[in-house]
């Protein structure tokens, strides 16, 4: 059986990212259904975290076991999960108006929420929350904008990535319908849900009861994951098969190491999943 490499021989959790890490688009990268199951042979818990609220968790179960990946629902943390779960918290059956895909709108259905899509019913809303949206329409920031400055709506992202990984480059993230709703209310989203903020990282060693010290975190971006894993506690490895390069540390290192450049610093830094276990 192969052996992990030294930094990586204590972990018990592994948290992975999806896009970027485990496959990129619809195109799995290579060697990772491999890499899963050698490492589920070392009995390490898998977990997955990822950004991308577009996609429910059985949808995210689906997608990995057409890569011969096996999954359950409960081993993803979606950043529409987890903010079904922190919205949660700040009202029970909550009547919420959302930018977002299916995957948002059925997590928060399913913690008891509902979905509002009349105009009509803009002062009823508690709640705006905006995610990656691929059908972005100019009405529905129309009328996020009117439940947040003309009703009583508070405005809660799922995440504020830039862009997101594909087979070939990036598209344009769920931080481009963030930014437009900021840009057309004057206001700031009071939480964003997703790393690199560490609630569904906290999330996740609460449920696996894991200690800090034995989980690690894998990721492709320094700004989400690097950041979001070094705020929790745990290990950080960033791999470069999706958005951050070897360039990217490199000018972290180049300029003023504030707090925020160095929790951007991972751990450790790997060309590809592979490179976890030893030759």
């Amino acid at each position: 059986m192969r052996q992990l490499i030294e930094e990586l021989k204590d972990i018990e959790l592994a948290i992975f990212d999806l896009d970027g890490v485990i496959y990129r688009g619809n195109k799995l990268l290579p060697g990772v259904d491999k890499v899963i199951q050698q490492l589920k042979e070392l009995t390490i818990n898998i977990v997955y975290n990822s950004n991308n609220s577009t996609a429910t968790r059985q949808m995210y179960v689906d997608r990995l076991n057409d890569f011969k990946i096996s999954s359950e629902i409960g081993d993803f943390y979606t950043s529409a999960s987890i903010t079904a779960a922190e919205i949660s918290k700040l009202k029970k059956r909550a009547k919420i108006f959302v930018i977002g895909e299916i995957g948002l709108r059925e997590e928060l259905k399913a913690c008891g929420h509902e979905i509002i899509t009349v105009e009509s019913e803009y002062k009823k809303v508690d709640f705006v929350v905006v995610g990656l949206d691929r059908d972005f329409k100019y009405k529905n920031l129309a009328l996020a904008q009117k439940c947040i400055l003309e009703g009583n709506a508070q405005f809660y992202a799922t995440n504020a990535d830039a862009t997101l990984p594909v087979d070939r480059g990036v598209l344009p993230g769920a931080g481009v319908m963030v930014k437009a709703l900021e840009t057309c209310t004057g206001i700031k989203p009071i939480k964003v849900f997703g790393k690199p903020q560490p609630y569904g990282i906290e999330l996740i060693l609460k449920e696996k009861k894991v200690p800090t010290k034995k989980t690690a975190i894998f990721g492709d971006r320094l700004d989400t994951d690097i950041l979001a894993g070094n705020l929790a506690g745990i290990k950080t490895v960033l791999v470069l098969t999706g958005v951050s390069q070897m360039k990217d540390v490199e000018q972290l290192k180049l300029e003023d190491l504030d707090q925020v450049n160095l929790n951007q610093i991972p751990d450790l830094i790997l060309d590809e999943l592979n490179k976890i276990f030893t030759n």
